[in-house]
């Protein structure tokens, strides 16, 4: 599909007020993403944002605000749906291996298409529970948008997680009652306002880590 020049200023407006340096290839792909996205929601249901004007920053900026505090070279994005912020992540970080796990088959066939048509090298997909996934200890940060309460978030993937690891936990309004849900053994190292240009409500970014012994 051809891309609305609407979405290439908006991403282009939109990177420079977040400081994120994407060369054009990379802003290409990001936006080819967006148009796969879009035409293949409708027979998916892969996303509740069905409206052009917002799907950038819905979309692409909300998935790369996180991307200051991602610090690994192998990361694992859980309950991906259609892709966030997993491919966005991965699009920006060639040099970063991504691995996204969801149990929706429809929304993994859609991930893999993702995948050969984008060219994206670096990201593995797996259909299966994030508590089914047979890695042990092996991710140091996993990702979660819009998947699940931080208590089973930490419960389905605490064996996905290194020891020393974190989960960057993306949430909307500031999720007090979820955190004061976690069970023991776990806590909130730090909390993130994020700044989405576009869109005016709330996001936060939560790093959930063990708590030391």
């Amino acid at each position: 599909m051809a891309i609305p020049d609407i979405w290439k200023a908006q991403l282009r407006e939109g990177l420079e007020q977040q400081g994120i340096a994407l060369d054009e290839p990379r802003q290409q792909s990001l936006l080819a993403y967006l148009g796969l996205l879009q035409k293949w929601n409708g027979a998916y249901n892969l996303t509740a944002v069905r409206d052009p004007e917002v799907m950038v920053s819905r979309q692409l900026l909300d998935s790369l605000s996180i991307l200051p505090w991602v610090s690994t070279d192998n990361l694992l994005d859980v309950g991906s749906g259609g892709g966030l912020p997993g491919i966005p992540l991965a699009i920006a970080r060639p040099d970063m291996t991504v691995v996204m796990v969801d149990s929706n088959s429809k929304k993994t066939r859609f991930l893999t298409q993702c995948v050969l048509e984008l060219g994206l090298g670096n990201v593995t997909v797996v259909q299966g529970r994030a508590e089914d996934v047979p890695l042990k200890g092996y991710y140091r940060q996993v990702t979660s948008r819009a998947f699940t309460a931080l208590a089973n978030l930490v419960q389905w993937c605490d064996h996905l997680l290194a020891e020393d690891g974190e989960f960057l936990a993306m949430k909307g309004q500031y999720p007090q009652e979820e955190i004061d849900d976690l069970p023991s053994g776990w806590q909130v190292r730090e909390e993130h306002r994020l700044q989405v240009p576009g869109s005016d409500g709330e996001r936060h970014l939560l790093l959930v880590e063990r708590t030391p012994r």
